[in-house]
């Protein structure tokens, strides 16, 4: 089965744009007018993760933006390009694409990763930055290495490491995505629902997207054992020098709740960390009233 990329258009008050930047092509999701907030969706989703949030935020005052990432949903999907380096240089191009200067990154899951590498790596177009259930790439690195139940929920990774396995698992149905969204979400919530599971599932299955989406942490994988992998985790050891907000549920099954704490070693300034109980991975969806207020009472404070 298959499903064709303009399956992402989802109705809604939003608008959908398709912005040419780094060489590619995008699907953007926008609404609202004032300054730009740029949202990046993690794996197994999509731009929709956000639309709780574009909504509240777009009455707020400000433009938002979600778009999907390099080789998911409605945006281009090369062969090659899923280093950190390049979801970052993705990331700028498109904020400048859509005629602005900078903006406030908002993250979840990869999208939190590409979000803590924004102000060190591509500085110029980065406001300030907000991480959801990911901790600073380097801190994320360490709990993998040395708490045992870190290391167990991230074998989801090494998993992705097999050539065309996970492809075909991802593409056959929606049961590689349905265990993830269970397995990473509180055992306590009502996400996912069926039509959660169908959705995100049925995006999964867009040509190319599977492969696409496990060539990022293919990256991730590979560059551990080679020497662009240390040389990327000196590199973002250096202070962010913009306000940070982080936010992690409480029973996140992807990224432990206990092993996201020390990233504001890395932020001198505004650091703020901020645990929403009883919600996992998929802040967004999960919690969306308390991840609405949270980020606009941070964002209040950007002036």
């Amino acid at each position: 089965m298959s499903v064709d990329a303009a399956f992402v258009n989802i109705d809604g008050p939003w608008e959908h744009r398709y912005v040419s930047a780094n060489g590619a092509r995008f699907h953007v999701a926008e609404l609202g007018d004032g300054p730009l907030v740029l949202m990046l969706h993690g794996f197994p989703q999509f731009w929709y993760v956000w639309r709780e949030q574009m909504v509240a935020l777009a009455d707020a005052g400000y433009r938002v933006a979600a778009m999907d990432l390099r080789g998911y949903g409605g945006s281009d999907k090369p062969p090659r390009g899923y280093d950190t380096y390049m979801a970052t240089l993705d990331a700028a191009s498109v904020i400048r694409a859509l005629g602005e200067k900078d903006a406030v990154v908002m993250g979840q899951g990869l999208g939190g990763w590409i979000a803590w590498c924004m102000p060190i790596l591509r500085p110029d177009v980065t406001r300030a930055i907000a991480s959801l259930s990911m901790p600073h790439p380097r801190i994320l690195r360490h709990a993998m290495w040395s708490n045992a139940k870190q290391r167990r929920a991230s074998s989801w990774i090494a998993g992705l490491q097999k050539p065309f396995v996970p492809e075909r698992e991802m593409a056959k149905s929606h049961d590689y995505v349905e265990e993830l969204l269970r397995s990473w979400s509180s055992p306590f919530g009502s996400f996912p629902t069926p039509e959660d599971v169908s959705r995100y599932g049925d995006a999964m299955m867009i040509p190319f997207v599977a492969h696409s989406a496990a060539e990022h942490y293919r990256w991730l994988g590979r560059s551990a054992v080679r020497p662009d992998g240390p040389l990327f985790m000196r590199r973002i050891r250096h202070a962010i020098r913009v306000p940070v907000l982080q936010l992690q549920g409480s029973d996140d099954g992807c990224v432990i709740a206990a092993a996201t704490h020390g990233s504001g070693a890395f932020v001198p300034g505004d650091y703020r960390h901020v645990k929403v109980p009883g919600a996992g991975h998929f802040l967004t969806e999960e919690a969306p009233d308390e991840v609405n207020a949270a980020l606009l009472t941070w964002l209040g404070t950007l002036g």
